[in-house]
């Protein structure tokens, strides 16, 4: 070929020189040729009409071959006679002279496909020719976008239509007649017309061998010229492999399977078939991998035949290959998977097969919805190849590409290749653990474990370890995989289960900010501890929470911060000079983690984990006890330990020590977020009171007997009275779970100093033995106290006698206790078993603890009074509790309009200011709760009042208010400022003037509360602003432009935000005057505040303000039906 090339550019340069003509002229004279030429050809192949005359042929078969004949005639006259065709007949009769294979047989068919073979060479080497003696232009830099010039062997669409249909005619005829049966796609399967030609060709079987060989060899000589191999290849690709195949691995047998005859110019040679194997491995790596795999896999063929049934479809399955062929086929797939790109190359051979071409579309989306083909291919992706040296070598080249594939960006291509990738993710897992661990889920969990224990010093603060693409890749990766696969394993939950505490704390760091993987780590985190089993899932809570320090964590000295992309970047952490700051936010990161660790377990509400983890947690917090009591008892001689284990001895009672503080810290966030949503079933309930006795009697081992200890046991035992008596339908299974409370039950019965609970202890101890047949009074009362009405328990007949209980109620009756001590053990206990003996079955402790049962607006006034009396008595009790508790109680009588209480409204108001100044944060609170209800009880009277109080300087009063009391006085006035609600108007103008007086305070601290207090009343007033919203603004402005403290500025850009909020849409109307005011003053924080917190503030200002101009300018389209009535 190079050298018919060579021949035609010496051919140009001779009429070059000859006829000293311009080379553009010798190009024009190629173009012609090449124009030619393609005529030639549209002569071979254009039909003809034969005319009336004619004899009617017998056959379409002899129709057929007369049409060839005349064309190939016609042809023939042309190169002869027409002066246009003597150039290129000329070139003709050179290529054919070069060739051995273009001898005119007697077979007109293969005659005609010789002819096209050879104007089709000589097309090839004109077009050759054109483009080695093309030079394009420079190009002007003066119009960069103009077209490149057009090189001259480009052919027209109508002469790309004339040589597809020539190359169409040559593999119909001279390729797919000769392949044997199961090689390929026979012509009868493509269409009628293919059914005829390929009995055109039958009777030649003996040159069938030497035939396929030249078509083949002379397409893929022209197909090696860019435009016309464009042409062969990408419709007639798979007619050449199956012909390469069959020519270069076929054994040496014919078509029906008898040996080959032996004349050398029918068989090829050992050259030739050497030659085909090349030239199928050269084409197989120069074309597009996807295509060269679909059409291998069609090589491959169908599976054995199944009889069709009568009412199949009529699309019928591929024939079943030979066996030499499926496994050459199988051979060439098992390499283009080996190779680098193979498995993306498969998965795309595979679906853009079904319809899923590079762009995506509908049909990407049909075949992502297709599992069964995602399924099939994961198989594939997944089984060994034979050609492969071992698995491990396999799994080392084919895990990464695999990974590779959940990193395709194109959103519909991803659909297919996620859910193929993911599918095959989860069947190695599954089939080989250990080596998908190392070679797959290592690299996939490789950010996160570089997270874990990163001691390296040499780092500088500051430093990044963990890149915030890796740590976002790796957290979508996981989801994909985990949440979207939704198929565990062991494998992959013991992977997932060594980070899941760096995917904790990274949760727990997005929820401090704004960050795009905040839902993809909860998510995770759900999965992990649902599909987990229970043990495990508990182990990780324990991991996650801080409780578990078995595994390697996260060092310290590192931690995350923001990403520029959303995401988050591992980092050295900056360190901290001050101890107090670093042992602030060592606290205040613990405190967040377990806030962000019981918001986790509050999505599990419908699982049972929650309350396995409170149950753990309260064993854990009984075996602390029996710790701490071995401790006490056996005390360690210090002066006998050398300096190390006198360091790791204090080493491990610290860790011992935040263990239980961190313990009491879960159970009390839990019991507060989660108290109604931790026990689902009995079984729960009763683990959850045999860790209660289980503390009851440690403390009794440890001689402990606080309220709290009574409470405990109390609590407990009355829990056990309730399941028993019918509060709950237990099961067998559920008194097979009480029976560890028995030896409890005997231990508290045997050993508590009270014989009462010693008498409830025996009554629980025969009701669980007896499932519930035998239930004492004594438990049926216990129980109906637990519940706190007698309602909700249905009261069982007692089986006991009335004697032994009457004879206990009036022993008991005689006995004087003392009316009021909560400190003394045992009172509460007592107390509680005399209300279950007494045929009053309601509370019976101090008057303070009946207040919501007598102080309501219908109580008797004698009994009111009394309890006022004795609640203004204790309000001035030394006794914190005492104290606290009778101002809620008085807050309460308030709340219930008690007749007694409004008509003393200023000895509750003195008495709620005195409160104020205590310092005891249980005390102050009650009062400024107090505060806020009588406001709003009696809004004009005390809102006047606690003004003046918080107005009036210190230099102005004979006894002036400390700081803090002023302070808990604004506290007040916001309060009562919500609770005014749509009444705020009304009061509007002089708590605007009285906290605008109070921006101007030399404290910076009383200006920042004026300021909170002004906002929560603004964000109330809405049109009411109308008069103040100059001088409103003028204040702020000047605050945030001229004040000196970050606090006070912070607190006017929060002013105006919930300004914004509280006016919505309406800001716009509200504000109209002083909108470009309070915009500019916010611009001006942005560009010049040196606080950060500030220019935060003032930048989500700025966006909430642009939210509410954008729906001014561009209102919602709302759609609405009218129904008008015509008259």
């Amino acid at each position: 070929m190079l050298h018919d090339v060579c021949r035609v550019r010496h051919q140009i340069g001779r009429l070059t020189k000859t006829n000293r003509c311009p080379r553009f002229y010798v190009l024009k004279n190629m173009t012609s040729m090449t124009a030619v030429i393609t005529e030639a050809l549209n002569i071979l192949i254009k039909p003809v009409l034969e005319s009336s005359s004619s004899s009617v042929p017998s056959t379409a078969h002899d129709a057929l071959l007369r049409k060839l004949q005349h064309n190939l005639s016609v042809s023939q006259e042309k190169f002869q006679t027409d002066p246009m065709y003597r150039e290129v007949s000329s070139l003709r009769q050179q290529v054919k002279a070069g060739s051995e294979w273009s001898e005119e047989t007697k077979d007109v068919a293969w005659n005609f496909v010789t002819e096209i073979l050879v104007l089709l060479t000589c097309l090839k080497q004109c077009m050759a020719a054109l483009l080695g003696s093309f030079s394009p232009a420079e190009p002007n830099l003066k119009t960069p976008e103009a077209a490149p010039a057009l090189p001259p062997d480009v052919l027209s669409i109508a002469q790309q239509k004339v040589v597809q249909s020539a190359l169409q005619f040559v593999v119909t005829l001279g390729i797919c007649p000769y392949l044997l049966p199961g090689v390929g796609i026979p012509l009868k399967r493509r269409s009628e017309f293919g059914a005829m030609l390929e009995s055109v060709s039958g009777g030649t079987l003996p040159y069938g061998i030497r035939r396929l060989f030249i078509s083949c060899t002379v397409l893929l000589g022209v197909a090696e010229h860019a435009s016309l191999g464009s042409m062969v290849l990408t419709r007639h690709l798979g007619d050449i492999l199956a012909g390469l195949c069959q020519l270069g691995h076929c054994p040496n047998r014919s078509k029906a399977g008898q040996p080959t005859i032996t004349d050398n110019t029918k068989i090829l040679s050992v050259e030739e078939c050497t030659g085909c194997k090349k030239a199928l491995q050269s084409l197989l790596g120069k074309v597009y991998q996807p295509i060269i795999i679909r059409e291998l896999l069609i090589l491959q063929g169908g599976p054995k035949q199944v009889k069709a049934s009568a009412g199949s479809g009529s699309r019928q399955p591929l024939a079943q290959a030979p066996p030499w062929l499926r496994r050459l086929c199988g051979q060439l797939l098992s390499e283009r998977l080996m190779q680098p790109n193979g498995v993306q190359a498969v998965v795309r051979g595979i679906l853009e097969g079904a319809g899923a071409g590079a762009a995506g579309g509908q049909d990407a989306e049909a075949a992502a919805a297709d599992w069964r083909k995602c399924d099939s291919i994961a198989r594939i992706l997944a089984s060994c190849p034979q050609q492969s040296l071992s698995l491990v070598d396999y799994y080392r080249r084919v895990c990464p590409q695999v990974l590779d594939l959940l990193h395709i960006r194109d959103r519909l291509t991803a659909r297919q290749f996620q859910r193929v990738a993911t599918t095959t993710v989860l069947t190695l897992v599954q089939e080989q653990p250990e080596l998908a661990e190392k070679y797959l889920l290592a690299p996939l969990l490789s950010p996160l474990t570089r997270c874990l224990g990163t001691g390296d010093h040499k780092l500088s603060p500051g430093s990044i370890t963990v890149e915030e693409s890796d740590l976002s890749q790796c957290i979508e990766d996981i989801y994909k995989v985990c949440v979207v696969g939704n198929n565990p394993g062991p494998a992959l939950l013991n992977s997932l289960g060594n980070v899941i505490q760096v995917i904790f704390c990274l949760f727990c760091f997005t929820k401090q900010n704004v960050s795009h993987l905040r839902s993809a780590c909860q998510e995770i985190l759900l999965w992990f501890l649902l599909q987990a089993d229970p043990p495990q899932a508990v182990t990780a809570l324990k991991h996650i929470s801080g409780l578990s320090v078995q595994t390697e964590g996260i060092s310290p000295d590192h931690h995350f911060s923001p990403g520029s992309e959303g995401g988050a970047v591992f980092t050295v952490r900056e360190p901290t000079c001050d101890a107090d700051d670093a042992l602030y936010e060592k606290v205040s990161s613990e405190q967040w983690a377990v806030e962000c660790f019981v918001d986790l377990l509050s999505n599990l509400k419908e699982n049972r984990l929650s309350g396995d983890f409170f149950i753990h947690l309260l064993k854990g917090l009984t075996g602390m006890a029996v710790e701490g009591e071995q401790e006490g008892e056996e005390p360690q001689p210090l002066t006998s330990m050398s300096f190390l284990e006198l360091e790791q001895h204090r080493i491990q009672q610290a860790t011992r020590q935040e263990e239980r503080l961190l313990t009491l810290q879960l159970l009390a966030a839990m019991c507060e977020k989660l108290s109604h949503t931790l026990l689902h079933n009995p079984v729960q309930v009763i683990e959850f009171i045999c860790a209660m006795l289980k503390r009851a009697c440690v403390s009794l081992d440890q001689g402990v007997e606080g309220t709290v200890e009574a409470q405990t046991l109390s609590m407990g035992m009355g829990l056990v009275a309730t399941m028993l008596v019918g509060a709950a339908k237990l099961q067998s299974e559920d008194y097979a779970a009480m029976k560890e409370l028995l030896p409890l039950l005997d231990q508290i019965s045997q050993r508590h100093p009270e014989q009462l609970i010693q008498e409830l202890a025996s009554d629980l101890h025969i009701s669980i033995a007896t499932h519930g047949a035998f239930t004492t009074e004594t438990v049926a009362k216990a129980a109906r106290n637990t519940a706190g009405k007698e309602e909700l328990i249905p009261e069982r007949p007692s089986e006991n006698t009335a004697s032994k209980t009457t004879e206990k109620t009036k022993r008991r009756n005689s006995d004087k206790t003392p009316k009021k001590n909560p400190n003394v053990p045992g009172t509460a206990v007592t107390s509680q078993m005399d209300t279950a003996h007494c045929k009053n079955t309601g509370p019976v402790s101090h008057p303070v603890a009946q207040s919501s049962s007598r102080g309501g607006p219908h109580a008797d006034p004698a009994e009111a009074g009394r309890l006022l009396s004795e609640c203004l008595l204790e309000a001035v009790d030394p006794e914190v509790p005492t104290r606290a508790a009778a101002l809620r109680t008085l807050t309460r009588m308030v709340q219930n309009r008690n007749a007694e209480v409004l008509h003393n409204q200023d000895k509750l108001l003195t008495l709620f200011l005195e409160n104020l100044e205590h310092s005891d944060s249980f005390v102050y609170l009650s009062a400024i709760q107090g505060l806020a209800v009588l406001s709003d009880v009696f809004p004009e009277q005390i809102l006047l009042r606690l003004l003046k109080e918080f107005e009036e300087s210190p230099k102005e009063m004979k006894k002036p208010h400390s700081l803090e009391t002023r302070l808990k006085t604004g506290e007040a006035l916001m309060r009562a400022t919500r609770a005014l609600g749509d009444l705020a108007p009304r009061f509007g103008t002089p708590l605007i003037h009285a906290f605008l007086r109070g921006t101007r305070d030399s404290d910076s601290t009383v200006r920042a509360s004026s300021l909170s207090n002004l906002g929560e009343l603004c964000q109330r007033l809405h049109f009411a602003l109308g008069a103040v919203v100059h001088e409103l603004s003028s204040c702020l402005t000047a605050l945030i432009k001229t004040d000196s403290e970050a606090e006070v500025r912070r607190a006017a850009v929060h002013v105006i935000a919930l300004l914004l909020r509280g006016l919505n849409d309406n800001a716009t109307q509200v504000l109209s005057d002083v909108l470009r005011d309070l915009y500019r003053v916010l611009k001006h924080v942005v560009q010049h505040d040196r606080d950060d917190v500030t220019v935060l503030h003032a930048q989500l200002v700025l966006k909430e303000l642009d939210d509410v101009m954008w729906r001014y300018i561009f209102p919602a389209q709302k759609l609405e039906k009218k129904i008008v009535v015509i008259p």
